[in-house]
This record gives structure tokens, sequence and C-alpha cells, in this order.
């Protein structure tokens, strides 16, 4: 059988995935060229700094883009054997909360604040399930509310999202998000501004339902505690691109581009002693609408100048022998630069 039929597709798959925006100060490269995939079962890290790239990506697969009218999307997204991006609007909308799920960033913004937050899941799961009267969409809300962890369902079936806390209006967000039991189900920054507590809480929800639901996940973060907790692989992304992947315990143990060794170094470490100052990766995210030259990196990098002019003049491949890197530094000589210089750093 050849590469790429539909038997032989993975369940979500990502082909030189490329998202512009048109503005009056120019094209920002939000996305290019990202190809990736996932399976069923598996929970898939995509990290990175405030505009990598990580959230357009998913918005992108959940065709959230096809609303504004300066996006262009380009490449293909492949869900089991359906292509997205050119899928019409209709067959998009009917796999948007029932195939395919979001967990957003801030559930309060994501919520309707007119609307119970009982009402709201019964209206996402009759969205999906047409013939289903009032009473048993009530019965399913009810159900998953009490199976994300939030006490009285049945009470608080009728208060508003003002009405939770951040981690209950995140365990009602989860619940909306896994009414129609999705196979795909994407979580954006789920435990943003929430306590370390409810933060483990709201992880360990998201694991426990994974299991019983058998869904793909795709979690979408800055913070790479998360991404050693819940990912099997992991995306790294720097000005639109990923610059990096592999399964999450390479790019933990052994990860080879200077930007993933820049995220490690600025995570707060417990099984070392405190130090006075964490290790932030210095200076700023590139624009995405003048992209330095090269790589897009060179202007942080510490090791740039080890390349001559290559990381200044030419944009560098993803590829590798070990896992997938967009990096000039020679394949031989980033375990050792790793190992040597980095680690005893971090």
């Amino acid at each position: 059988m050849s590469i790429g039929t539909p038997a032989s597709r993975p369940f979500l798959e990502v082909k030189d995935l490329t998202i512009r925006f048109e503005t009056d100060d120019g094209i920002v490269q939000a996305v290019t060229e990202s190809s990736f995939t996932l399976e069923k079962g598996k929970t898939l890290g995509i990290v990175g700094e405030s505009g990598s790239g990580k959230s357009v990506t998913s918005l992108g697969i959940l065709g959230l883009h096809r609303t504004r009218s300066n996006a262009k999307v380009s490449g293909e997204i492949w869900l089991e054997d359906q292509e997205l991006v050119t899928a019409t609007d209709e067959d998009v909308r009917k796999l948007r909360g029932g195939k395919m799920s979001m967990i957003f960033q801030d559930p309060l913004s994501a919520m309707h604040p007119y609307f119970t937050v009982g009402s709201q899941i019964v209206e996402a799961y009759r969205v999906h399930h047409p013939g289903v009267n009032k009473k048993v969409a009530r019965e399913r809300a009810i159900d998953m509310l009490a199976r994300v962890g939030i006490p009285q369902p049945e009470r608080r079936f009728n208060d508003y999202a003002h009405q939770f806390s951040g981690g209950m209006r995140q365990r009602a967000m989860i619940a909306m998000a896994l009414v129609n039991d999705p196979a795909l189900l994407i979580a954006d920054e789920p435990t943003t501004a929430l306590d370390v507590t409810v933060q483990a809480q709201i992880l360990d929800l998201i694991r426990d339902l994974q299991e019983e639901f058998g869904s793909a996940v795709i979690m979408i973060t800055h913070d790479l505690g998360v991404v050693a907790e819940l990912a099997d692989d992991v995306l790294v992304m720097y000005g639109g691109k990923i610059i990096e992947k592999g399964p999450a315990v390479d790019l933990f143990q052994a990860p080879e581009h200077p930007y993933t060794w820049g995220l490690l170094g600025s995570m707060p470490r417990l099984d070392r002693e405190v130090r006075d100052r964490l290790n932030p990766v210095k200076g700023s995210p590139p624009s995405l609408i003048n992209l330095p030259s090269g790589c897009s990196f060179h202007p942080r990098c510490p090791f740039a100048e080890r390349n001559g002019d290559r990381c200044f003049t030419e944009i560098p491949l993803l590829g590798g022998p070990r896992h997938p890197v967009a990096c000039h530094l020679p394949e031989d000589d980033r375990p050792r630069i790793f190992q040597q210089e980095v680690r005893p750093n971090l």
C-alpha cells in the first residue's frame, strides 16, 4: 500500500500548513510550512513563547480562521479521511465541537455571560445531536459536570460563568469540550492563571478523560512542566516555524536546538539547588511581519557566530539523524555542546 492513502494515514496529519494575515503594516507570517502527525490516545505538546504560532496552528486545525477575510491558509489538514483546508464551511462546522473540540485559554471570555453554564453545554450537545430532547441533553450536561469534578452539578447547572471560580470555570469548559466525546481535543494554555494545586487537578483531569475517551490531545503551552507531565511528543515553535520536534523524552534529555536549551534553562527546578535567578532566553521574539534573515533565532542565539555567516543568511532546514531540528550547528556537535556547555547551567 502506498504511503499517504487514507488507510495508512495517521488520525491527524498536518502537511505544510502555512497561515498568513494581511494587515496594514504588512503580511504577518503566523505559521510557515508546519507538518506533524498525531494518533488517537496520544498527546502532542506544542511549546514556544507568545507569538510563536502555537495558537494560530490550533485555530487553523479547527477552521476558525475562515471567518477572517485577511487570513490565507494553505497546506493540508487531514482528520482521518477528511481534508479540512479545502472542506466547505458547513463540513468543518459539523466537525467542530463534535469530532474535534477545544478548551480555550480563558473560559470566562469563551463562555457567554448571559446564559447559564448548563444551558451552554446543552446547546453544544444538541447541535450535534438534533434528535435529542432537552431533558436528555440536560442529563448529559449534568453528568459531564459531575465527571469533571464540579460539586452539586444539578445546582451548578443553573449558575452563570461569573459564579464559578477560575478552576471551576476551566472544568466547565472541559465538560463542554468533551460533551460530544471528541476524537481530537485541543487544549490552549488550559492552566494559565490558575494556582498550582488547581493546575495539577486540571492536568490530572485531562489525562483521566483522555484515557476514558481515547482522544488525541494537542496541548498548547509555554510551560515545559505541563509538557513533561502529559505529552508523548513535542513540537517547539519559534517565529511561526517548527524548529525541533520529537518524542518528549528526547527533547528533555537530549534537546538539540539552542532555543529549546533556552526554554529548559528558564524552567524552575525542584531537583537542584535554588538559584537567585532563572536563565531566560535573552532578547525578544521576532516580528512576524519582518522576520530576521537566515535563522530567525540568530539575534538571540549565543552560538550563532560559531557557524560563520550561515545563521545570518541561510534558513536552516528541519532534519537530523536523531530527531528533526532546524539548526546550522553541526549535527555531531549539538549533543556535545548541550552536555558540556549548556546542561551544567540548567
